[in-house]
């Protein structure tokens, strides 16, 4: 599976229910209208709170006014950390290299320094309260894997693609990066950044407003839900993959409520 597969384009784009072009050019017609500076702190808050970070927007907000810590707060730090990795994407081009850069900025309180923006060289799962879920990809494949994948997201930044098969790729970039869990640590922020990224890339700056993760995050339940498409990376059913692609539509949808 890689992130150009159109296998399914058809039933997504039959299963719209928005008329996503009209939104796209309101957003971007209303460009005085929305903060994305402060929009990319709130998704980068949220993409944090999936992932366990206790720290909820308004009590960020607070600490960015006060500019005073009175000590270490990890949380704060790795909002911190996310939100310059996000602020690096919208000033850089989408590609491995500074995919990578980002990763490095956003793992600073996450891994010890060789592990960030690196590849990992260990086994990794994602367990729950009730053992492993899902077991990734093999790390000595992990490099060629990934350069794959860029090389077809390439592919996807210089073709001719509508507005559904925009937001199509983008969502199926995130399921399948998920998939092959590349780094040891941050792999679900990234994926999260990766998705607007790529949607920023062919839509303008006003992706970094859409509100998607905090759409995720009130709907975290139907979001690991939607991305558990088998045991194993050989073992994945993509033909269940719709869900999942749904959510990134439906999270404009609810935006624009």
């Amino acid at each position: 599976m890689i992130p150009s597969n159109r296998k399914y384009i058809d039933e997504y784009s039959k299963c719209l229910s928005i008329d996503l072009k009209s939104i796209i050019n309101e957003l971007n017609s209303n460009t005085t209208d929305i903060d994305l500076g402060y929009r990319i702190q709130a998704s980068a808050v949220f993409s944090s709170n999936i992932e366990g970070n206790s720290i909820d927007l308004n009590s960020y907000m607070n600490s960015q006014l006060s500019k005073k810590r009175f000590k270490p707060d990890k949380d704060l730090d790795e909002i911190d950390d996310l939100v310059a990795a996000y602020q690096y994407a919208k000033s850089n081009k989408l590609n491995q290299d500074n995919f990578l850069a980002a990763h490095r900025l956003l793992s600073q309180n996450l891994l010890i320094k060789s592990k960030q923006g690196e590849y990992r060289n260990e086994k990794m799962g994602v367990f729950d309260s009730d053992g492993l879920v899902y077991l990734a990809l093999e790390p000595e494949f992990v490099p060629a894997k990934m350069h794959e994948f860029f090389d077809d997201i390439s592919e996807l930044l210089i073709a001719d693609l509508t507005i559904e098969e925009i937001f199509y790729h983008a969502s199926m970039i995130h399921l399948v990066f998920v998939h092959i869990h590349p780094f040891s640590d941050g792999n679900g922020r990234a994926a999260r950044l990766l998705e607007k990224w790529f949607l920023a890339q062919n839509i303008g700056e006003m992706a970094w407003g859409i509100q998607s993760e905090k759409y995720y995050k009130e709907h975290q339940s139907n979001y690991y839900d939607n991305i558990n498409l088998g045991v194993n990376y050989y073992e994945l059913n993509y033909d269940k993959c719709l869900p999942f692609l749904n959510m990134l539509v439906d999270s404009v949808g609810e935006q624009e409520k």
